[in-house]
């Protein structure tokens, strides 16, 4: 725990996009810099993000031996030499937090000592600017003390849901990669813009916040998509024409195809590591 504050202590292994976004939400959600610590591999990413936060860089074992909470933010192909790593520096009550996408529980609970709590969590990019949407599930060994520590973590950075793991790669593909089919929906649309004759400045303002507003819409009055949708589609107007063209070329069925092919993906992630 953290002296002055009486927080957990977190380190963030693996300070790519994700664990940069984290610490980034979590500073902006309050958090201080002496609660805060990262690894990363790359010395230059490391200085940077230093410089960036003050956030202090360490080792693997300097996080394991001071940290409450260790947050894996690696890439999924690098989680056995990183469990290796860790499993003779950490013991319960050490708490791991797995934001890996597709990893079991399992993994971590095979490959650390006897014990050690392990929750796994789907976020997603939006911790950035405190607009996350994360999903936490606990292992064999977490309990609610431990999801309750890893929720108020994550409700610094956005809302926070608890489900069971089974649904943890459905969450990864809807929320997790969520974020990546809202900003290629909002790039076409930008290029309509264009297409249309408008300078890309005018169309960016545009359509940007068009989105802001339809998801405040959406967030604030409580009402069903088709609802607000059908508020905005007069018979016979512009907007039904332009819904007659987006179910004519199929864009619901390519969008639950794609959120599909996400979940597969995710399934995919946990079953490339051996559990037993």
């Amino acid at each position: 725990m953290t002296a002055a504050t009486g927080r957990p202590t977190i380190a963030v292994l693996g300070a790519g996009k994700i664990g940069e976004a984290l610490l980034s939400g979590l500073l902006g959600g309050g958090r201080r810099v002496d609660e805060l610590m990262f690894t990363e591999r790359h010395a230059e990413r490391a200085k940077e993000l230093t410089r960036r936060y003050g956030i202090r860089a360490v080792d693997i074992a300097v996080a394991a031996a001071e940290a409450d909470v260790l947050v894996v933010a690696v890439k999924p192909q690098d989680i056995e030499p990183l469990l290796d790593e860790l499993a003779p520096l950490i013991s319960p009550p050490t708490l791991v937090v797995s934001l890996c996408a597709g990893l079991p529980t399992a993994l971590y609970e095979r490959r650390l000592p006897a014990g050690v709590p392990v929750v796994r969590v789907m976020p997603n990019t939006p911790a950035v600017v405190g607009q996350a949407m994360s999903a936490i599930s606990p292992g064999g060994h977490a309990g609610p003390e431990h999801l309750d520590v890893v929720e108020q973590m994550l409700a610094a950075v956005g809302k926070v849901v608890r489900v069971p793991e089974s649904q943890q790669d459905a969450v990864t593909a809807l929320s997790g990669s969520g974020p990546a089919y809202f900003f290629y929906l909002v790039e076409a649309m930008i290029d309509a813009g264009i297409l249309l004759g408008l300078p890309r400045n005018v169309s960016e303002k545009l359509i940007i916040q068009s989105a802001v507003g339809a998801a405040k819409m959406l967030a604030e009055t409580g009402e069903h998509p088709v609802t607000l949708r059908e508020a905005v589609t007069s018979p016979a107007g512009t907007t039904i024409m332009a819904i007659r063209e987006l179910e004519k070329h199929g864009v619901r069925a390519a969008l639950l195809a794609a959120i599909e092919a996400a979940r597969d993906r995710s399934e995919e992630l946990g079953r490339a590591h051996k559990i037993d």
